[in-house]
């Protein structure tokens, strides 16, 4: 039902952005873009958006080819490519390539906005670091985009080990993120901070008690809703640390929940699929 809608939706913007001059076309690509990425984030079929989801950046190229120094349509395709490109991919090349392009979407709008972002040149750690102080609370959707689409971008190259190297960049500039405002995104900061934390053993620079940390305060700022993170909770820290009770206590919280949340239907409806294949193979993890 929300598909249909949403299609329909589509095409009305469509049109309507057609007969638009050019002065008015910034405003209504924004507008869209709020509006795709509602009817892509609220579906709760992630079969459905498998097949829609490319109309729908097609169109969303569109708006940016018209309006390329439009921050905001920059940042909704970057987070909307990334989704796409390391969820739906059919394979390993067409998620670096999609990936690749929220990447660049990603980095187009922090340079509007931030000069240091435009050369794509990672340079000195520290002058980075430093640069990033100077983001503002106003750009905190600009800099959260940024990181996400580059994080996609990294794990679907996770087996270069330049990609894994840049992980530092990136987590500092969810770092920042978390400094202006933990609770944007419902918290989904933490989560990707966790993720981080946890990627490693303790024994090789990994921080698991930093991630459970990270875990907990998600799940808190989203009020539970975001099954997603319990996912990740259980696949990142309980394995690392072999807690089974953790581990399946998560997985099976997240089956039992409602798919239905604001904003999270469509990372909820992926996240029970997960937990069920997750929680089935618990007896030979463990």
């Amino acid at each position: 039902m929300l598909g249909a809608a949403a299609r329909g939706g589509g095409l009305a913007i469509a049109a309507a952005a057609g007969a638009a001059s050019a002065g008015c076309s910034g405003l209504i690509g924004s507008m869209a873009a709020d509006t795709l990425s509602a009817a892509i984030l609220e579906q709760e079929d992630p079969a459905l958006i498998e097949a829609g989801a490319p109309a729908y950046l097609l169109l969303l190229d569109g708006f940016i080819s018209r309006n390329p120094d439009d921050a905001a349509l920059l940042a909704a395709g970057a987070q909307l490519y990334a989704l796409y490109g390391s969820r739906f991919a059919p394979d390993g090349e067409r998620a670096i390539e999609l990936t690749a392009k929220a990447r660049r979407y990603g980095t187009r709008a922090m340079c509007i906005g931030y000069a240091w972002a435009c050369s794509g040149e990672l340079g000195d750690y520290e002058t980075y670091v430093e640069q990033l102080s100077r983001v503002t609370r106003r750009d905190v959707d600009l800099l959260y985009a940024y990181a996400v689409s580059w994080l996609s971008h990294l794990d679907a190259t996770s087996e270069d080990w330049t990609a894994v190297a840049e992980l530092p960049w990136v987590e500092a500039a969810l770092e920042r993120v978390l400094e202006l405002d933990e609770t944007h995104a419902q918290g989904a900061v933490h989560g990707y901070l966790g993720t981080l934390n946890a990627l490693r053993p303790p024994a090789l620079g990994g921080r698991p008690e930093v991630a459970r940390q990270h875990f907990g305060r998600a799940i808190e700022l989203s009020g539970g809703r975001d099954l997603s993170v319990k996912v990740e909770y259980a696949r990142r820290y309980a394995r690392l640390v072999f807690d089974q009770e953790l581990h399946d206590r998560l997985l099976r919280e997240v089956l039992e929940a409602p798919t239905d949340a604001r904003g999270l239907t469509l990372f909820n409806a992926l996240a029970k699929e997960e937990a069920g294949r997750l929680l089935a193979t618990s007896e030979d993890y463990f």
